[in-house]
């Protein structure tokens, strides 16, 4: 049979590999990380309308803005109402709770501060049109949306009357609940 000295476990190399191992790991998210680091900064010039508006000067007669259409639109901008709306509705069998939360999409920093500015305006328009509907019409994904197109309508009409222009693009639901 074998020796008993060719059945003892060797005890010293076991600390040794586990420290390679980590040295190894160590090496590897190092050089990770430095790579993404690099493939992420890129070395790409910054744009002339960013160049433009670091050193104030005026763009040249000859040059033609890359983005006129984004330029000219603005940037979507997300106003939240601050509070859902819960209201009850009436329906075929019974009445219904409903619970709205709603975003506001603008255009521009200007039309987010006069969104801003008028919530408690909006709100009162949203909830007189959600008190119009009734529960047989918003169990249909087609009266969500008619719905919805009719509180962009009125919240245009009421911002058009105040502002002098429609100020939200759309009116999204973030939640909906009815039961």
């Amino acid at each position: 049979m074998a020796d008993e000295k060719d059945l003892q476990i060797e005890e010293g190399g076991g600390k040794s590999k586990k420290m390679l191992f980590i040295i190894i790991a160590v090496v590897v998210l190092a050089a990770g990380g430095g790579g993404a680091f690099f493939m992420m900064s890129g070395d790409e010039p910054p744009a002339q309308e960013e160049t433009l508006a670091e050193t104030g000067a005026a763009p040249a007669e000859g040059a033609a803005p890359e983005n006129s259409a984004s330029a000219e639109i603005g940037t979507a901008l997300y106003v939240g109402m601050p509070r859902p709306f819960v209201f009850n509705v009436p329906g075929a069998s019974r009445d219904r709770l409903v619970q709205i939360k709603v975003q506001l999409l603008v255009r521009g920093d200007a039309n987010e501060e006069a969104a801003k500015k008028h919530i408690p305006l909006i709100e009162g328009a949203l909830l007189g049109i959600f008190a119009t509907s009734n529960a047989d019409e918003l169990s249909t994904s087609a009266g969500k949306e008619s719905l919805r197109t009719k509180a962009l309508k009125e919240v245009q009409d009421k911002l058009i009357d105040i502002e002098g222009n429609k100020v939200v693009e759309r009116v999204l639901f973030t939640g909906f609940v009815m039961q």
